[in-house]
């Protein structure tokens, strides 16, 4: 659900150039499941690119947060591994960033607590994310399904991060991380940096089949989610079954014609193209056989990366090699914030 256009326009102004004087980038993914086009460009795309602009970059596998729908514990295990070894397939270098489990790290959790020990009830409940989900759960949704956004925050603040990369469904979670920071600094002292967005600026990528919503891992209708690992079977079959409409050109209106207009966001993320070349390039054809093309175009960029994805997944050691790696670095930063933390509310 899209935040108010006021409160996207405050954070905005968060948003980098590639000059700019950056303390500290914080970032998180569940491992939930396949990351799909939808996750690459609207997320790891971004982070790639921010790991060679800034200096202090963090992205953490927020496995505390996968908790809040049932998983089973072998899934959730290889899920902590698949998803690395995507991101480093990806294009995320660990040499440049910190990469590790938030697990790890028990000051996330700890933080956690802190935080919603000064963040009131209906603030959370307002939430439209907890409505849903809630929802989605028979209305019996847990109590960390609830206080998940007191956690992001403290993912965020625990680190004293100064920017996050966010998508627009995203803003009203990290404007929750603002006041929880105001809060804290206006009764504690100024301590926390308050963090500002980097919104992204790609379209975001809608499902195959109901070109009306995003583009999901939850989606009950898989052929309307092109996983990032999919075989180039699976990509064809599911861009033939793609929605459109009656209409043969290719053209651009996401209002009147949002199938089509997806199958054309999805073509320009993949090419580098903008819009307007490619809907150029594409004069004359019909959709029928431009799903084929934006297939191959599609595959062509995600092939590699799958095949390094494989190659990652087998060797199960050097994943885990790299989670401990990062999450010792995440310690190193975390503890002595903490501990100041600590003696700031009084346990010390």
């Amino acid at each position: 659900m899209a935040a108010p256009r006021g409160v996207i326009r405050a954070l905005h102004r968060g948003t980098l150039t590639q000059n700019s004087s950056v303390d500290r980038i914080f970032s998180g993914i569940q491992p939930t499941g396949k990351l799909h086009l939808g996750n690459y460009f609207g997320a790891i795309q971004n982070w790639v690119r921010l790991q060679e602009e800034y200096n202090s970059v963090l992205y953490s596998i927020v496995d505390l947060h996968a908790l809040t729908v049932p998983r089973e514990p072998a899934v959730l295990r290889q899920s902590i591994l698949d998803t690395t070894a995507t991101l480093l397939a990806c294009g995320i270098n660990p040499e440049k960033c910190l990469l590790f489990q938030q697990s790890q790290v028990p000051e996330h959790a700890e933080l956690g607590w802190i935080l919603g020990c000064l963040t009131n009830m209906p603030r959370i409940q307002s939430f439209p994310q907890w409505k849903v989900k809630n929802a989605s759960q028979n209305y019996e949704g847990t109590v960390g399904l609830f206080t998940y956004p007191i956690l992001q925050a403290a993912d965020i603040l625990l680190y004293k991060s100064t920017h996050v990369p966010v998508g627009e469904d995203q803003v009203l979670h990290l404007e929750l991380a603002r006041d929880i920071a105001q809060h804290f600094n206006k009764k504690y002292g100024n301590f926390f940096p308050v963090p500002k967005a980097i919104l992204s600026t790609t379209k975001k990528v809608k499902s195959l089949r109901d070109p009306t919503a995003k583009m999901s891992k939850s989606d009950p209708q898989k052929l309307g989610t092109l996983n990032i690992t999919d075989s180039p079977e699976e990509i064809v079959l599911k861009f033939r079954k793609a929605v459109t409409d009656f209409t043969s050109e290719v053209t651009y209106d996401p209002d009147s014609r949002p199938g089509v207009s997806n199958l054309v966001t999805i073509h320009a993320a993949v090419t580098g193209l903008s819009i307007k070349e490619v809907v150029h390039q594409c004069v004359g054809l019909d959709t029928a056989h431009y799903k084929g093309i934006v297939a191959e175009a599609v595959i062509q960029k995600f092939a590699p990366i799958g095949n390094e994805i494989k190659r990652l997944q087998e060797d199960k050691s050097h994943l885990e090699k790299v989670l401990q790696a990062g999450a010792e670095k995440a310690k190193e930063l975390a503890s002595p914030v903490y501990q100041e933390i600590r003696r700031l509310v009084g346990f010390q």
